[in-house]
């Protein structure tokens, strides 16, 4: 792959202007503030996947930060086409998840997510996460993006558990250990089984680069954030506030340096360097 001109960053919840639970505009700022530090690409912006196929051509790193928004339709087809000849995409976080419906179990009303045809092309898709927690993250070497990066890291996040679409030809880069989901009763969202804990009854998929043509995609689920709201949500790890309570601000993940160190090599493989 030859040096990137030309980056696109989508950073936006659903419904169009909504945040869905994260701090859109951190995020976008540090996330332009890295593209910016490499200094070898042009950025341009959106909220969504509207259009993308406008922006694709010239366009050789896709960056998504997203809380709803998916690919559809047109849009889905050329992002695979783009891939196929050639591009890179840097998939974070909510990139996995989308659409949620309301239904119910045991008498009681849960949401829970949808598959779509945007989780065939990311090749993965998302059940749920348990409150906020400190975790141990397993580094596995050998690709660009986790280069530099030790063995093993802690971070406090949300530990998303997510369902790998095309295992054998995802390569893992990021995993950690949850034998079980240990989110309360009426957490999150809910799913009829546990697709995303491995054979050996334990390990959780964090992180993969899936290669689809001549392009690549690489998911990391870590690097929640969100601002200016408080709920009833329980914080497994009470360390992370005194009363065992979701903070009203929160940016942990950002502020910790591997996966600081994981974004400056995600860039700079995205920018073919």
């Amino acid at each position: 792959m030859t040096a990137t001109q030309r980056a696109h960053l989508i950073t936006g919840g659903f419904p169009p202007g909504s945040p869905a639970g994260h701090d859109m505009d951190y995020a976008r700022l540090q996330l332009l503030q890295k593209l910016q530090a490499n200094g070898h690409l042009a950025v341009t912006t959106a909220n969504d996947f509207q259009d993308i196929e406008r922006w694709l051509p010239g366009t050789g790193l896709l960056i998504t930060y997203v809380a709803g928004p998916i690919l559809a339709g047109a849009g889905n087809e050329a992002v695979m086409n783009w891939l196929e000849s050639g591009g890179r995409w840097l998939a974070l976080h909510g990139t996995s998840g989308g659409k949620a419906v309301k239904t119910e179990h045991e008498g009681r009303p849960v949401r829970k997510m949808v598959k779509s045809e945007h989780h065939e092309t990311l090749g993965c898709f998302f059940l749920n996460h348990p409150p906020l927690s400190e975790f141990q993250v397993a580094v596995s070497g050998g690709h660009p993006v986790t280069q530099g990066l030790p063995e093993r890291f802690t971070i406090q996040d949300e530990l998303y558990l997510i369902e790998l679409r095309d295992p054998p030809k995802s390569r893992v880069l990021l995993t950690t250990e949850l034998a079980k989901d240990p989110s309360p009763p009426g957490f999150g969202f809910f799913y009829d089984e546990d697709t995303s804990v491995q054979t050996d009854g334990k390990t959780r998929v964090l992180g993969y680069a899936r290669e689809i043509g001549r392009g690549e995609i690489v998911y990391m689920g870590l690097g929640h954030c969100h601002t200016g709201r408080t709920d009833n949500q329980s914080a497994v790890d009470r360390s992370i506030h005194p009363d065992g309570i979701m903070p009203p601000e929160f940016h942990d993940a950002w502020e910790t340096a591997a996966l600081a160190r994981l974004l400056q090599n995600a860039i700079a493989w995205g920018a073919g360097r």
